[in-house]
């Protein structure tokens, strides 16, 4: 029991009490996460929309997200975190509820647009707010914890939502809603502002200003770049990683089970992965990251049936635990505490932008090329992206070395 003890303690120190709010507040809120994965079979089998279409209007959620990480970076920054955080978990239920209730393809496409704008604007503030209230030392594992809340919820959200799809698509909608409220109201009961004191006074600098800045820091802006790329890759999994299991005569409740996979995995192992990563090289460590992606969705090409399927999940979610663990740390490193959320942001939009690209992309090639074609190439750009993070490694460990806390 002691040894138990000490190993907990280990694991939590220098995490403050009031960073648990936020990791149950992710964990209550990632157990409702059911629309999004199922988005692509819902307008496809419910809606009758085609394949291209739907992998569009999918895209639509992604241009949100892109806009809302920058805007809400620049928002956590300037009217401070719980603001950002009230309002998004606040008015994203509603959205959600209406998405599920539209019918004419217009209001279905803007419903999304816009629940992709409100579902991410808090990210940059949360990501701020471990950045104000957890010393550098820590951050790899306060970061590593909140990813596996969110995949301690996802590990059971995709099996229930599953079932529920098979019922009615509509309970999938009034779930995730009725989630995010309730991380809303833990917000506004125990998540005071965090902001520091100093990035107050961000009000009296210009957005250019605040750009300008940004400019002259080529690791985030690269890092950045690269996240992309991995976002893509990453987005197949969402979008038309389902498509080719329905190709293959396979149930929504089969792709529950291997999305299930992702989440389990990285339940258990991203403790580990978390404590350790701290001490790992950053940019080979992304570099191995982008290579397990690509050899995960890679082998999807040779899946046939529901355990091959699971394989090359349980393989690129090897890759996305590194990701998880190293990149939010490097990022909050790099950022002065007056640009925190504004830096949270511009790395977030990488991804808002993925969620646009990789289901229009993936959808196009899957349609017009077939499923082999599209594994093939996220193999190749997978494996590009780790080249690319290994011809980074020098020039960044320089720069972080010149950074003071």
């Amino acid at each position: 029991m002691q040894h138990i003890r000490s190993r907990f303690a280990a694991l939590t120190v220098d995490i403050p009490p009031m960073y648990w709010f936020l990791w149950w507040g992710t964990l209550i809120n990632r157990f409702g996460s059911f629309v999004i994965p199922f988005l692509t079979l819902y307008l496809t089998s419910q809606r009758g929309i085609s394949i291209s279409l739907a992998a569009l209007i999918v895209s639509l959620y992604g241009i949100g997200s892109f806009v809302a990480q920058l805007v809400g970076g620049e928002l956590a920054d300037r009217l401070g975190r719980r603001p950002v955080m009230l309002m998004s978990l606040f008015v994203t239920p509603l959205f959600m509820v209406i998405l599920g209730l539209a019918h004419p393809v217009p209001l279905i496409a803007g419903s999304t647009l816009v629940l992709g704008f409100f579902s991410e604007i808090y990210r940059p503030a949360t990501g701020a707010i471990v950045a104000d209230i957890v010393p550098s030392s820590a951050r790899t594992r306060a970061y590593g914890y909140l990813y596996w809340a969110v995949n301690l919820g996802f590990a059971f959200a995709p099996i229930l939502a599953g079932l529920m799809a098979n019922i009615n698509y509509l309970w999938l909608f009034i779930g995730d809603a009725l989630t995010t409220f309730i991380y809303g109201l833990l917000v506004l009961a125990r998540v005071p502002e965090t902001r520091p004191e100093k990035a107050g006074q961000v009000a009296r600098v210009s957005f250019r200003g605040r750009m300008r800045q940004v400019r002259q820091e080529p690791i985030l802006l690269l890092f950045t770049g690269l996240a992309l790329f991995i976002g893509i890759i990453y987005m197949q999994g969402y979008v038309t990683l389902p498509l080719d299991m329905q190709a293959h005569g396979l149930s929504p409740a089969d792709y529950g089970l291997a999305s299930s996979v992702n989440a389990i995995l990285v339940v258990l192992l991203s403790i580990q992965v978390s404590s350790a990563a701290g001490k790992w090289p950053r940019f080979p460590a992304m570099a191995v990251a982008a290579v397990l992606l690509a050899v995960g969705f890679g082998y999807t090409a040779l899946a046939f049936n529901l355990p091959t399927f699971m394989l090359s999940v349980a393989i690129w979610t090897l890759g996305e635990i590194l990701v998880n663990a190293v990149a939010p740390a490097l990022i909050a490193d790099l950022s002065p505490a007056a640009l925190r959320g504004l830096y949270q942001g511009i790395f977030g939009s990488a991804w808002g932008l993925s969620f646009f690209i990789g289901p229009m992309l993936g959808g196009w090639v899957f349609e017009r090329f077939g499923a082999g074609a599209l594994w093939s190439a996220c193999f190749a750009l997978g494996c590009v992206v780790a080249v690319s993070y290994l011809g980074m490694a020098r020039p960044a460990r320089k720069r972080l070395a010149e950074i003071v806390e």
